[in-house]
């Protein structure tokens, strides 16, 4: 004789079941679970609800020992299933991490799925599953850079400040020049986007000359002061100073952050600074380009205008990035500076301390 715990319901989840089973929006697994324990509540025994429904008694006594233990819960969800034993061992992925960190293969600088798969004698989906896991990217590579200035931080925590800690009634220009900017004409016109399809360029062009974005970004207010050069030398460099010291308020002081670039030491400059004392000069540490924030602008066009853009001369890039400029000051972008100096400073000591490096 076929006998089962018996199940009893609740009102409020005799109502629930009922309403599974009536219903025609739910899945029909649930509604399937709801009329096996409807039955079951009734008295039925399990051969008697699985001839009823048509299916076989383990499944009906699996989803009453789900509900008597789960109760409503317990029907929501798929039972839970023993699953595949894994066939690779602690011991070979441990031993597949630790050879893509530590050992470097043969005539490679760096281990593919299948030189590894090959190497530790399992198969490249194995393989693929371990640096899933591990987050290890061997493919990968990321560039650093140390700076060597035996002021670094002096001169970090000068313009940190500048971006975090402005002085009143002054203003802070940060000032680069993006040389060499190439008018490069491709030697067909660009395919655009399409549905499934990405743009696309000929990988040939003819050169028509270049030039140079004297550039200065407004903390304040994220606007550009810009022109273009044929040169950068110091000569083009007073005259760009002198363009910002005519379309900037007189009566403020200027902040500017520069690199360390010969143009901006040159002798020819420091005596023009003397004659025009409201222009004070913060140098960012050697090989610390990343402190000018006139780089992520400079990102912004290269990226927006310039690298897919077709020149027939240098007449027309000019164009097209004074263009830009005057879009850009019509609805201006302010860049912010969120990290502290200290902040900076963990890093790159944690950075000295994996690479055992001093500054």
């Amino acid at each position: 004789m076929n006998i089962s715990e018996r199940i009893i319901l609740t009102p409020d989840e005799k109502n629930v079941i009922d309403k599974w089973v009536k219903s025609r929006t739910i899945e029909a697994r649930l509604s399937l679970r709801a009329k096996i324990i409807q039955l079951a509540a009734k008295g039925l025994f399990n051969h008697d609800i699985a001839k009823n429904l048509n299916i076989s008694r383990p499944t009906v006594q699996l989803w009453k020992s789900r509900f008597l233990s789960h109760r409503l819960e317990g029907l929501k969800k798929d039972a839970p299933r023993p699953g595949r034993l894994p066939k690779i061992s602690d011991a070979t992925v441990k031993l597949a991490v630790e050879t893509t960190l530590y050992k470097e293969p043969k005539n490679a600088t760096h281990w593919s799925v299948r030189s590894l798969a090959k190497e530790i004698g399992i198969s490249r989906m194995s393989v693929q599953r371990i640096f899933k896991q591990y987050n290890l990217k061997p493919h990968l590579i990321k560039t650093f850079k140390l700076s060597n200035d035996p002021n670094f931080l002096e001169k970090l925590y000068d313009i940190v400040g500048l971006y975090m800690n402005p002085p009143e009634k002054a203003l802070v220009l940060c000032v680069d020049e993006k040389s060499q900017i190439q008018a490069l004409e491709r030697s067909q016109p660009l395919l655009k986007l399409k549905l499934g399809f990405p743009a696309s360029q000929t990988h040939d062009y003819k050169r028509h000359g270049t030039t140079t974005l004297f550039a200065a970004l407004n903390m304040l207010d994220g606007t550009i002061i810009g022109d273009c050069m044929p040169r950068h030398r110091h000569l083009e460099f007073i005259r760009f100073l002198k363009k910002i010291d005519r379309e900037t308020p007189s009566e403020l002081e200027l902040h500017l952050i520069v690199d360390n670039y010969c143009t901006h030491k040159n002798s020819n400059v420091k005596r023009w600074l003397k004659r025009h004392p409201r222009f004070h000069f913060h140098f960012t540490p050697t090989s610390s380009s990343w402190l000018n924030m006139i780089e992520r602008w400079f990102r912004e066009i290269t990226s927006k205008r310039i690298r897919r853009g077709s020149f027939k001369n240098v007449k027309e890039l000019i164009q097209v990035i004074k263009s830009y400029i005057d879009s850009n000051n019509q609805t201006p972008k302010v860049f912010t500076w969120t990290a502290s100096a200290d902040s900076i400073i963990k890093k790159i000591a944690k950075c000295k301390e994996v690479f055992g490096t001093q500054h």
